[in-house]
């Protein structure tokens, strides 16, 4: 498992990329992808996750959704317009990153 210092600093970019994928998704859904893409290694708690989508939401990058599922109630989770956009925006900015980070630390990815 990584540190929650990185994945906080991550976790915006990890969240809109997803939503940009699958469309709408609620937060349950979304640990548990995250968890089976990334092997168990990022592991999101609700501590993390609902104030960054609440954060989102407020920046006018997230719609939601109600559904009555029985006697539960389940929130999901969309991009808008603008939430699109800027979902590129980040998985462009992080790439970058990567290849800085690599530069300076002199080092090359895993590939196993």
């Amino acid at each position: 498992m990584y540190s929650s210092e990185l994945i906080k600093g991550t976790l915006k970019t990890i969240l809109l990329k997803l939503l940009n994928e699958d469309n709408r998704m609620y937060g349950y859904e979304i640990t548990q992808k995250v968890k089976e893409l990334t092997n168990d290694k990022i592991q999101i708690t609700e501590g993390a996750l609902y104030p960054t989508l609440h954060a989102l939401e407020a920046d006018g990058l997230l719609e939601t959704e109600t559904e009555y599922i029985g006697k539960r109630v389940r929130k999901y989770y969309r991009l808008s317009t603008k939430g699109k956009t800027h979902s590129k925006e980040k998985v462009d900015e992080f790439a970058e990153y990567m290849n800085t980070m690599k530069a300076l630390l002199g080092i090359e990815p895993k590939t196993a």
